[in-house]
């Protein structure tokens, strides 16, 4: 009987993975079982602090917001801030917010001065 080579299908899959892997200290990037457990491993985490990391500007952006509202007059507050904007249906997301705290905080005084009235 003649001998049966194996196709490349799967060293191409390997391959793939490998490639994936090159990064990877040790067994990690070499071991074909352990790079496909760190790959999940590694997909998962990024997957995971996608989001993780939408929340932390958020909290940044927020925190920048609280402290120049706050050097401004210590009876007002965030959330006083946040809530009298959509009082007056003022469409300023706390991103756009933040920029302004950082680069002009005169014109974050000013806004916040107009919407308290």
């Amino acid at each position: 009987m003649t001998r049966i080579k194996r196709g490349y299908i799967a060293r191409r899959r390997r391959t793939k993975i490998r490639l994936f892997a090159s990064s990877f200290r040790g067994a990690h990037s070499r071991l074909t079982r352990t790079i496909t457990q760190q790959r999940i491993r590694a997909l998962v985490s990024a997957h995971r602090d996608r989001g993780r990391k939408k929340r932390d500007f958020r909290r940044l952006w927020i925190t920048r917001i609280n402290a120049v509202i706050r050097g401004d007059g210590v009876s007002y507050s965030y959330n006083r801030f946040i809530h009298n904007l959509y009082k007056k249906q003022l469409l300023l997301n706390r991103k756009i917010l933040a920029q302004i705290a950082i680069s002009n905080r005169s014109c974050l005084y000013t806004i916040s001065n107009e919407i308290r009235k």
